[in-house]
Protein backbone atom coordinates (compact mmCIF):
# COMPACT_ATOMS: atom_id res chain seq x y z
CA UNK A 1 0.00 0.00 0.00
CA UNK A 2 2.28 2.54 0.91
CA UNK A 3 4.78 1.69 -2.42
CA UNK A 4 1.72 2.77 -3.85
CA UNK A 5 1.19 5.91 -2.56
CA UNK A 6 4.76 6.66 -3.02
CA UNK A 7 4.49 6.06 -6.87
CA UNK A 8 1.77 8.93 -6.65
CA UNK A 9 3.96 11.35 -5.16
CA UNK A 10 7.12 10.63 -7.20
CA UNK A 11 9.02 13.37 -8.65
CA UNK A 12 10.54 11.98 -11.75
CA UNK A 13 13.91 13.60 -12.72
CA UNK A 14 13.71 16.15 -15.63
CA UNK A 15 14.48 14.58 -18.64
CA UNK A 16 11.84 11.86 -17.62
CA UNK A 17 8.74 14.29 -17.16
CA UNK A 18 9.75 16.34 -20.88
CA UNK A 19 9.79 12.58 -22.29
CA UNK A 20 5.84 11.73 -20.83
CA UNK A 21 4.94 15.17 -22.06
CA UNK A 22 5.30 14.45 -25.89
CA UNK A 23 2.69 11.86 -25.49
CA UNK A 24 0.03 14.76 -26.30
CA UNK A 25 0.17 13.95 -29.64
CA UNK A 26 0.77 11.08 -32.28
CA UNK A 27 4.40 10.44 -33.94
CA UNK A 28 4.59 9.08 -37.04
CA UNK A 29 8.01 9.10 -36.54
CA UNK A 30 9.69 5.42 -36.68
CA UNK A 31 12.64 4.74 -34.30
CA UNK A 32 14.43 1.42 -35.35
CA UNK A 33 16.29 0.37 -31.93
CA UNK A 34 19.02 -2.28 -31.13
CA UNK A 35 20.93 -3.10 -28.30
CA UNK A 36 23.80 -5.35 -26.82
CA UNK A 37 23.89 -6.50 -23.52
CA UNK A 38 25.95 -8.57 -21.35
CA UNK A 39 23.11 -11.18 -21.38
CA UNK A 40 19.44 -11.94 -21.59
CA UNK A 41 18.21 -11.28 -18.55
CA UNK A 42 17.06 -7.62 -17.79
CA UNK A 43 17.09 -8.16 -13.81
CA UNK A 44 21.29 -9.13 -14.22
CA UNK A 45 22.68 -7.97 -16.84
CA UNK A 46 23.33 -4.69 -18.81
CA UNK A 47 23.13 -2.79 -22.22
CA UNK A 48 26.80 -2.41 -23.56
CA UNK A 49 25.77 -0.45 -26.84
CA UNK A 50 22.56 1.08 -28.51
CA UNK A 51 22.24 1.71 -32.16
CA UNK A 52 19.08 3.58 -33.44
CA UNK A 53 17.68 5.35 -36.76
CA UNK A 54 15.02 7.06 -37.62
CA UNK A 55 12.32 6.49 -40.03
CA UNK A 56 10.36 8.77 -41.51
CA UNK A 57 8.03 8.68 -44.66
CA UNK A 58 9.68 5.35 -45.90
CA UNK A 59 12.94 6.61 -45.55
CA UNK A 60 16.40 5.56 -43.32
CA UNK A 61 17.34 9.14 -41.84
CA UNK A 62 21.14 8.48 -41.67
CA UNK A 63 21.79 11.89 -40.10
CA UNK A 64 19.01 11.41 -37.13
CA UNK A 65 20.86 8.50 -35.91
CA UNK A 66 22.01 7.12 -31.80
CA UNK A 67 24.76 5.23 -30.99
CA UNK A 68 26.70 4.77 -27.94
CA UNK A 69 28.43 2.28 -26.03
CA UNK A 70 27.60 2.49 -22.17
CA UNK A 71 30.29 2.83 -19.96
CA UNK A 72 29.22 -0.44 -17.64
CA UNK A 73 32.65 -0.61 -15.21
CA UNK A 74 30.31 -1.64 -12.07
CA UNK A 75 28.69 -4.88 -13.95
CA UNK A 76 32.28 -5.50 -15.36
CA UNK A 77 33.90 -5.73 -11.90
CA UNK A 78 31.10 -6.78 -10.02
CA UNK A 79 31.12 -9.86 -12.64
CA UNK A 80 35.19 -10.04 -12.73
CA UNK A 81 34.77 -9.37 -16.42
CA UNK A 82 37.01 -7.52 -18.79
CA UNK A 83 36.12 -3.72 -20.25
CA UNK A 84 38.20 -4.36 -23.49
CA UNK A 85 35.13 -3.87 -25.69
CA UNK A 86 34.41 -0.31 -23.69
CA UNK A 87 37.89 1.01 -24.04
CA UNK A 88 38.86 -0.18 -27.69
CA UNK A 89 35.66 0.59 -28.77
CA UNK A 90 35.71 3.71 -31.02
CA UNK A 91 32.27 4.95 -30.63
CA UNK A 92 30.63 7.66 -28.14
CA UNK A 93 31.45 6.30 -24.68
CA UNK A 94 28.49 7.56 -21.90
CA UNK A 95 28.07 6.45 -18.11
CA UNK A 96 24.55 4.05 -18.48
CA UNK A 97 22.49 6.93 -17.04
CA UNK A 98 23.67 9.47 -19.20
CA UNK A 99 23.34 7.69 -22.45
CA UNK A 100 19.56 6.58 -21.33
CA UNK A 101 18.91 10.05 -21.36
CA UNK A 102 19.91 11.35 -24.11
CA UNK A 103 18.49 8.02 -25.64
CA UNK A 104 14.93 8.98 -24.28
CA UNK A 105 15.40 12.40 -25.99
CA UNK A 106 15.94 11.16 -29.03
CA UNK A 107 13.33 9.05 -29.28
CA UNK A 108 10.79 10.85 -27.96
CA UNK A 109 7.31 9.30 -28.55
CA UNK A 110 8.36 7.86 -31.69
CA UNK A 111 7.34 4.17 -32.57
CA UNK A 112 9.83 1.46 -31.52
CA UNK A 113 11.04 -0.73 -34.26
CA UNK A 114 13.19 -3.61 -33.41
CA UNK A 115 13.79 -7.61 -33.78
CA UNK A 116 12.24 -8.93 -30.83
CA UNK A 117 11.66 -5.34 -29.62
CA UNK A 118 9.85 -6.50 -26.38
CA UNK A 119 13.75 -7.71 -25.14
CA UNK A 120 14.66 -4.57 -26.27
CA UNK A 121 12.39 -2.49 -24.14
CA UNK A 122 12.68 -5.29 -21.12
CA UNK A 123 16.09 -3.58 -21.30
CA UNK A 124 15.69 -0.26 -21.18
CA UNK A 125 13.28 -0.43 -18.38
CA UNK A 126 15.58 -2.13 -16.05
CA UNK A 127 18.14 1.36 -16.73
CA UNK A 128 14.80 3.41 -16.19
CA UNK A 129 14.11 1.42 -13.14
CA UNK A 130 17.45 2.08 -11.81
CA UNK A 131 17.20 5.79 -12.50
CA UNK A 132 13.73 6.23 -10.85
CA UNK A 133 11.82 6.77 -14.01
CA UNK A 134 9.03 5.24 -15.11
CA UNK A 135 8.02 2.76 -18.20
CA UNK A 136 8.34 3.17 -21.86
CA UNK A 137 5.43 4.20 -22.98
CA UNK A 138 6.06 3.83 -27.09
CA UNK A 139 4.27 1.97 -29.35
CA UNK A 140 6.16 -0.63 -30.75
CA UNK A 141 6.67 -2.97 -33.97
CA UNK A 142 8.68 -6.28 -33.93
CA UNK A 143 10.09 -6.90 -37.51
CA UNK A 144 9.62 -10.82 -36.82
CA UNK A 145 5.73 -10.57 -35.47
CA UNK A 146 5.63 -8.63 -38.90
CA UNK A 147 7.30 -11.50 -41.64
CA UNK A 148 5.19 -14.48 -39.48
CA UNK A 149 1.54 -11.96 -39.83
CA UNK A 150 2.67 -11.60 -43.59
CA UNK A 151 3.42 -15.43 -44.01
CA UNK A 152 0.82 -16.24 -41.19
CA UNK A 153 3.00 -18.17 -39.69
CA UNK A 154 2.97 -18.22 -35.75
CA UNK A 155 5.08 -21.58 -34.07
CA UNK A 156 8.32 -20.42 -35.48
CA UNK A 157 10.52 -17.18 -34.69
CA UNK A 158 13.21 -16.11 -37.29
CA UNK A 159 16.48 -14.79 -36.21
CA UNK A 160 17.54 -11.51 -37.97
CA UNK A 161 19.86 -13.12 -40.46
CA UNK A 162 17.52 -15.80 -41.56
CA UNK A 163 14.72 -12.39 -42.44
CA UNK A 164 17.84 -10.91 -43.66
CA UNK A 165 18.33 -13.79 -46.10
CA UNK A 166 14.88 -14.21 -46.76
CA UNK A 167 14.56 -10.28 -48.48
CA UNK A 168 18.09 -10.04 -49.43
CA UNK A 169 19.88 -7.88 -47.16
CA UNK A 170 22.98 -8.04 -47.33
CA UNK A 171 24.76 -8.89 -44.57
CA UNK A 172 28.50 -7.29 -43.54
CA UNK A 173 31.33 -8.56 -40.72
CA UNK A 174 30.55 -6.21 -38.47
CA UNK A 175 28.51 -6.73 -35.76
CA UNK A 176 26.97 -3.77 -33.67
CA UNK A 177 23.94 -2.77 -32.38
CA UNK A 178 23.90 0.51 -35.20
CA UNK A 179 24.92 -2.32 -37.82
CA UNK A 180 21.90 -4.99 -36.29
CA UNK A 181 19.58 -0.83 -36.22
CA UNK A 182 20.27 -0.54 -40.00
CA UNK A 183 19.82 -3.86 -41.20
CA UNK A 184 16.51 -4.14 -39.20
CA UNK A 185 15.27 -0.64 -40.46
CA UNK A 186 15.37 -2.09 -44.07
CA UNK A 187 13.77 -5.05 -43.41
CA UNK A 188 11.54 -3.09 -41.35
CA UNK A 189 10.83 -0.89 -44.90
CA UNK A 190 10.12 -3.86 -46.87
CA UNK A 191 7.86 -5.71 -44.72
CA UNK A 192 6.16 -2.41 -43.95
CA UNK A 193 5.24 -1.79 -47.41
CA UNK A 194 4.29 -5.36 -47.72
CA UNK A 195 1.62 -5.26 -45.42
CA UNK A 196 0.56 -1.76 -46.00
CA UNK A 197 1.39 -0.26 -42.56
CA UNK A 198 1.51 3.45 -42.98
Amino acid sequence: MLDWIKKINKEYPDFWKTYLSKFEKKSSRFVVVSTETSGLNPDKDVILSIGSFSVIDNSIVIGDNFEAVLLQYKFFHDNGLSNTFLVESKMKKLGEADAIKLFIEFIGNSILVGHHIDFDVEMINAVLERLDCGRLKNEALDIDVMHRKLLDINDKQFSLEELCAAYNIPVSERNSAAEDAYKTALLFLKLKSRLGIK
